[in-house]
């Protein structure tokens, strides 16, 4: 079916607009385009080293805090440098680490985030507003990317450097939100989806009878009624087989949007890469180039927006595709606009969270709450992780800047690969998403579990020159190792929660995903302050990582995807909206 209308009594079955389609996935790629650069290029690795060069440009060594980090001569090592002089900032009264400065900065930055997205959910469901949000979060994220520009170290307020961060990465989680919002609608407006959603209801109204033989007897339970009430118990095979069919298409989809999107962004990363490494290796690492590589993650991030304003969809398109989903209870009842307030939508948006957390619509939807749990813990994994292995490359294994960008360039071009592969893989073995997630999770820990090794004694010998990541050169191969694991699992875990989404309540669960996200994530790297500042060596947060991720593959495995999926069909947010 290239064009289609097909009309089935009440339903008005809308046509697959190829060209507007087409144009509301640009929309989509070019924002992810956009914004992916920020992630790659500073927030998983310039903007730490640079927090944490601000902090040593304007510290001093331990124990007689009299002497700047800065005229400390930084020797290379084969393993830990126990000997190695601390380098200290004071805040206020107190004395702080300086990578642990950058701990703490990203912590607060995710604590609220986590706030402003909780707020900003009921807004972002609002299809007026969707997209408005979307831009106003990348304008703030991006120009306070761009003013590191215009802070040096050697300014006497320096310190606010952390505000600047703590809004870019603000700006930056809420704009995904609203982001993922759109990955549903897109999925449903597919021009596979839309023909098999036409063939199923079609089958549907050719078999009505089986459903109506369930109809009078669950009647009485209107609360846990489906939505779906003739495509959940009609029991005809041919309806049944259309209904695999559409729910396999339908997953199948919006899989391969969420790893295009990853494997686009990861791309546009190494671009800008490639594109920073000139200025820092000319610049010899120094803070200033740090600065400059921020800010030109910056600009990039604002520029490339613009075609996501201009050919994302606004409130008319958001209703058409919509459209699509009618029957399936997936569009809400139309707002009216006259009374729409921003203010009245940030207050209902912390009372429906905690409607949703009620151990009543817990238990209705007890997989998705079940997947929350599990990504709690892995989302704050990883990101832990990624920032840990970097300061620790940095700050023990006394890496360059220079060095530390080839690992932030390997790292996403592994997870190209990554994003790429598996699909093939799981094809080629027959695995589920969820058992792929698994074997991503196990991967994963076996990073930290290899940064342990480190405090064995054959490797803190001098005459041994490799293992337990005591060397710089095991740095890049476990870059590439992590991120081909990382960019699978970010599509993976991104394409699996939609699975468990009640439909037309995007924008409020992805929120919810992205608050379990963020209130995790400044969890991790707390801690690994914490021990960094208890111990003075960072390696020992590998045995913290190791616990969190291996705490949640029980947890995930006992998720049940197809009760999960028929769940978030049969719940009604009636009441809570």
């Amino acid at each position: 079916m290239t064009d289609a209308s097909l009309d089935y009594g009440d339903i008005d079955f809308p046509k697959f607009d190829k060209q507007k389609y087409h144009r509301h996935l640009r929309g989509w790629f070019s924002y992810a385009f956009a914004s992916e650069v920020f992630v790659i290029v500073s927030l998983t690795l310039f903007l730490p080293i640079c927090l944490e060069q601000f902090a040593r440009d304007n510290g001093y060594l331990l124990p007689d805090k009299t002497e700047p980090c800065s005229t400390a001569v930084v020797l290379p090592a084969a393993n830990d440098s126990e000997g190695d002089a601390r380098c200290v900032v004071k805040l206020g009264w107190l004395w702080i680490d300086s990578a642990s400065f950058s701990l703490y900065v990203y912590s607060t930055s995710v604590a609220l985030q986590a706030l402003t997205v909780i707020s900003m959910g009921g807004i972002a469901d609002h299809p007026p507003h969707r997209k408005l949000l979307l831009l106003t979060f990348a304008a703030l994220g991006s120009f306070s990317a761009i003013l590191f520009l215009l802070l040096p170290s050697s300014s006497p307020v320096w310190p606010l450097v952390a505000p600047l961060a703590i809004f870019a990465n603000v700006g930056f989680g809420a704009s995904i939100v609203a982001l993922n919002a759109y990955i549903p609608t897109l999925a449903h407006s597919s021009q596979e989806v839309v023909t098999a959603r036409a063939e199923l209801v079609e089958l549907q109204r050719s078999y009505p009878h089986a459903a109506d033989e369930h109809t009078d007897s669950e009647h009485a339970s209107e609360s846990d009624a489906p939505l779906l009430g003739s495509e959940a118990h009609n029991s005809h095979p041919a309806v049944n087989t259309a209904k695999e069919k559409h729910d396999k298409l339908l997953s199948a989809t919006t899989s391969r949007i969420s790893s295009q999107g990853i494997a686009l962004g990861y791309a546009a990363g190494i671009v800008m890469l490639l594109l920073a490494l000139i200025p820092v290796r000319a610049m010899k690492g120094s803070t200033d180039s740090l600065r400059l590589a921020v800010g030109l993650s910056g600009i990039w991030w604002a520029l490339f927006s613009l075609p996501a304003a201009a050919w994302l969809p606004g409130a008319s398109a958001m209703t058409h595709a919509g459209a699509v989903a009618v029957e399936e209870g997936e569009v809400a009842k139309p707002e009216d606009d006259t009374n729409w307030s921003m203010w009245r939508e940030i207050v209902r948006a912390w009372k429906r969270l905690g409607q949703m957390l009620r151990w009543r619509e817990i238990k209705r939807l007890r997989n998705t709450f079940v997947y929350l749990a599990a990504w709690f813990l892995l989302s704050d994994g990883f990101t832990t992780i990624t920032s840990t292995a970097l300061l620790f490359a940095k700050t023990t294994l006394h890496m360059p800047a220079s060095s530390l960008i080839v690992i932030g360039a390997l790292t996403p071009t592994a997870g190209i690969l990554g994003s790429l592969a598996w699909p093939v893989i799981q094809r080629r073995l027959g695995w589920s998403n969820l058992r792929v997630l698994v074997v991503l999770v196990v991967m994963a820990s076996a990073i930290p579990a290899y940064g342990c090794l480190g405090f064995l004694p054959v490797f803190q010998r001098s005459s041994v020159k490799f293992g337990g990541l005591t060397t710089p050169g095991e740095m890049y191969v476990l870059a590439v190792y992590f991120g081909s694991v990382y960019g699978a699992f970010q599509g993976y875990a991104r394409a699996f929660y939609a699975e468990f989404i009640p439909p037309g309540e995007e924008a409020r669960w992805y929120g919810l995903f992205s608050i379990t996200d963020k209130s995790s994530s400044f969890v991790g790297p707390l801690i690994v302050g914490l021990i960094a500042d208890t111990t003075g060596n960072i390696r020992y947060a590998f045995f913290f990582l190791v616990f969190m991720i291996w705490s949640a593959v029980p947890i995930l495995m006992s998720v049940n995807v197809e009760r999960g999926r028929d769940d978030a069909q049969r719940y009604t947010a009636t009441g809570q909206r």
